[in-house]
């Protein structure tokens, strides 16, 4: 084969190669949700004349076009593994892997997101605590970069000014230091958050600063489902599964669930969520703005009070043995102002329970 022939061909190979993409860019459906990365995709973007003018309309055309690109599940996976495997660069758009666990870089600090943050708590303390004979509390849980980056070199929050930064606006509340309990094992390789049989421990330590005994005896179970984490989908290898456990007790067997979000009675876990999309939504049904979990088996009248993000999901259930009634909140998704039609506040035990995840990101709360 002649010099021209060989160029024709490789020329004819790049249009019929780009000419199928733009075919496949024109009929293939618009995704609203990627399974994989655990997120809404972008739509076409509205046109109007002040987006076009304004370039709103190109960027937001930018971002639409890499979301629904045909095959970019797959073009994710060759280009993780080429970055990761080949060029053996130490991360991938921020994710990496060490051990095995597999982790996002947390990093700046977003000093402005803690003081919202706070200031939200304090709207919170102010309208409905204040004088209401309430014992309020605050416990931060560290991500897995917390564990992770100094070792493996990567950036990381600086920690100790976060938590200086919240407390200082939260001088109403004491400080439960947990970071000391939990370790990068009791947390899931391939997702944020962290495994319910190894937080007995944290939820046995909470109680005890709080006064209420929560140790219980538990039985493990593990869901028939294999588990690929939010991290998983983000970081596009080919990570090994993991298995969900869950643990059950007598108490927890006798305990009432209320999901006043959907007006509806609940389960502790739910197993039809845990074989969705989202696996972890086993715990409590997932992001759920108000739950109140009834013990009848409490020796006691303890009220707890949590206000939380999707961790207490899974911890809220330990520390049930603890109440006879914990309500979780989460002002992400229920304004502070509403709360006061459901809750009546008094002679609670009160609970600000947060990961650094949020905290850096608190402008999701109301």
């Amino acid at each position: 084969m002649n010099t021209e022939v060989k160029n024709k061909v490789v020329t004819a190979v790049l249009i019929a190669y780009f000419a199928g993409l733009a075919l496949c860019c024109w009929i293939k459906p618009t995704e609203v949700f990627s399974d994989s990365e655990r997120r809404t995709l972008e739509q076409f973007p509205q046109v109007s004349v002040e987006s076009i003018l304004s370039g709103t309309f190109m960027t937001d055309f930018e971002d639409y076009t890499l979301d629904q690109f045909p095959f970019r599940d797959e073009f994710r996976n060759i280009k993780a593994v080429t970055v990761s495997y080949l060029m053996n660069q130490s991360d991938n758009n921020g994710i990496y892997v060490e051990d095995g666990y597999v982790t996002r870089m947390e990093y700046p600090l977003n000093a402005a997101s803690i003081q919202h943050a706070a200031e939200r708590f304090t709207h919170v303390y102010e309208k409905y605590l204040a004088g209401a004979e309430t014992k309020v509390y605050v416990s931060i849980v560290p991500d897995k970069n917390y564990f992770m980056a100094e070792e493996s070199g990567h950036l990381a929050l600086d920690y100790t000014a976060l938590t200086e930064t919240l407390l200082s606006e939260m001088e109403f509340a004491e400080y439960i230091d947990i970071t000391g309990i939990l370790s990068l094992e009791d947390y899931y390789k391939t997702d944020t958050h962290w495994r319910q049989e190894c937080i007995a421990d944290v939820a046995e330590a909470l109680g005890s600063r709080m006064g209420a005994e929560v140790a219980g005896v538990y039985e493990e179970h593990v869901l028939d489902k294999p588990f690929y984490g939010v991290y998983y989908g983000q970081a596009a290898l080919p990570l090994p599964a993991e298995e969900i456990k869950y643990l059950t007790s007598g108490v927890l067997s006798e305990c009432k669930v209320y999901d006043y979000q959907n007006d509806r009675e609940i389960g502790i876990y739910d197993l039809k969520k845990a074989h969705g999309k989202d696996p972890y939504e086993l715990f409590l049904s997932g992001s759920l703005s108000l739950i109140t979990i009834e013990n009848p088996k409490a020796d006691t009248d303890k009220e707890l009070l949590l206000f939380r993000d999707s961790f207490g999901s899974s911890i809220a259930p330990l520390l049930a043995e603890g109440y006879s009634k914990i309500t979780l909140v989460d002002i992400r998704y229920l304004h502070p102002d509403m709360l006061g039609r459901y809750i009546e506040f008094g002679n609670q035990d009160v609970l600000f329970l947060y990961s650094t995840l949020v905290l850096n990101h608190a402008e999701t709360m109301k």
